[in-house]
């Protein structure tokens, strides 16, 4: 009797998309009752809008959902409602914001997000195969450093807040940097596929630790170079440390030799040092850090009222409406962690960290039962993007490390990174369809090849 190869291989994953349908609408339930909450705590009603705003979340986040049912019945059923989850949550605190500052920014964050589960939907339709991206792999590296060089182009680049990080075409402002890191991860892992062999050779060994050979430090030295010049030309202390950081990581997974770790701290903390000591954007970013109370009115004002928030709001937040979130300058971008802080409490913030936490984990599970080193790869590069970025940002906002301005995935107000993001958990949803689903039957060719050649023995010569 002809026994199933997917049995004979080990555990067959099930579809989970009614388990994905129920998540969905407790994350449904999470942003539209926040919206509510919000216009309760603020106006003493409810929203007038609910209906509208609720729907159109509910048609969003569902749509989501139906595409991945027929695309990719076997993928991950816990990433999309986590997202969908954060992405309400986040809309509704700056639509608290708003309030405050009478500004229009949630419904603008709405538009992003439509356009961000477009392009989610899109991700998914036209990429049926995650390898194929592999083909690539240098056109991703030419079209990330195109987009990386962007903001520096007279006329075309913009500053803001210090950071040259900008594009502005008429109205609309766009960060190509946020784009950049999903090629750069596409780049690093079809690169690395080809040869993390000759990259995880022995050379010298030092305490315990083979270091690299010599002829192998240039990609490595490559992108430590990248990333000073990101600094330097474009002022952006976090995108630097991100691609740096992401490099390393896909490079020690790739390898598995700790080495690798021991010359990138080494890089690293090298040019940290050698950019306190020139760079006066990054002193003052270390000054505010070390003793935001010594200007608590001037360069530190924006964390010394983030750490107030944090204090004012205690355990379970003084409640939407309660608070006085607008006193953080950018409280809607860099700093809405501050604001979830000071009106829901911790409980809210750690709920928002097991988000972040359940996003990364599902993506290095992808990579974990992922049946390619490209896939795994790039599940791997992924996560690491949003780990590092939380943590950098969170860190920032908390007074673990100094500042560096970027967003927090899905929750912070800005179109480029939500756009990037959603098209992040696309490419996870599909490596996590094509690692979930059942291996084909062979044993069923293989009855027919025999049946056929029984047939073939007993036919007359």
């Amino acid at each position: 009797m002809a026994t199933n190869s997917s049995t004979l291989m080990g555990f067959v994953h099930r579809r989970r998309r009614g388990a994905e349908l129920f998540l969905l609408v407790l994350a449904l339930v999470v942003g539209i009752g926040a919206y509510a909450a919000v216009g309760l705590g603020v106006d003493g009603e409810v929203p007038t809008n609910l209906i509208g705003y609720g729907g159109w979340l509910a048609v969003l986040t569902v749509a989501a959902h139906v595409v991945v049912r027929f695309v990719a019945p076997y993928a991950d059923p816990v990433l999309l409602p986590v997202v969908a989850a954060l992405n309400g949550l986040g809309l509704a605190v700056i639509h608290r914001l708003d309030l405050a500052k009478d500004t229009g920014l949630a419904s603008q964050q709405l538009t992003w997000m439509t356009l961000g589960v477009i392009l989610f939907v899109a991700t998914l339709v036209f990429l049926p195969d995650h390898r194929l991206l592999a083909r690539f792999t240098y056109t991703s590296g030419l079209a990330a450093i195109v987009l990386l060089i962007l903001p520096m182009l007279p006329g075309l680049g913009t500053q803001i807040n210090g950071a040259r990080i900008w594009i502005a075409v008429g109205p609309f402002s766009f960060q190509p940097g946020e784009l950049a890191k999903v090629l750069l991860v596409i780049t690093f892992a079809g690169y690395l596929v080809v040869h993390r062999d000759a990259l995880a050779l022995a050379g010298r060994r030092v305490v315990f630790i083979d270091l690299p050979r010599g002829r192998d430090l240039g990609p490595i030295l490559m992108m430590w170079v990248v990333s000073l010049g990101i600094l330097v030309l474009q002022r952006d202390l976090g995108s630097s440390l991100l691609f740096f950081g992401l490099f390393l990581v896909m490079l020690y997974v790739a390898t598995e030799r700790p080495g690798w770790l021991v010359v990138g701290g080494l890089l690293f903390f090298g040019g940290a040092a050698v950019a306190f000591r020139l760079f006066s954007h990054v002193q003052k970013r270390v000054d505010i850090w070390l003793d935001p109370f010594a200007d608590p009115d001037g360069s530190g004002y924006q964390l010394v009222q983030a750490l107030y928030g944090f204090g004012w709001g205690g355990m379970i937040g003084r409640g939407f409406g309660e608070g006085m979130p607008e006193r953080v300058p950018y409280a809607e971008s860099d700093f809405i962690l501050a604001a979830i802080g000071e009106e829901l409490g911790l409980t809210a913030v750690m709920a928002v960290l097991l988000l972040y936490g359940l996003v990364v984990e599902r993506a290095l599970r992808a990579a974990l039962i992922s049946r390619d080193g490209f896939g795994k790869l790039v599940a791997t590069g992924l996560a690491a993007v949003l780990a590092l970025q939380v943590f950098v940002v969170i860190g920032g906002v908390t007074r673990l490390i100094p500042l560096t301005g970027l967003t927090t995935p899905f929750l912070s107000y800005g179109g480029s990174s939500l756009v990037a993001n959603w098209v992040i958990v696309a490419i996870l949803l599909r490596i996590s369809d094509q690692a979930r689903r059942p291996l084909p039957d062979l044993t069923e060719d293989e009855d027919a090849d025999e049946q056929a050649t029984q047939v073939v023995k007993v036919v007359p010569q």
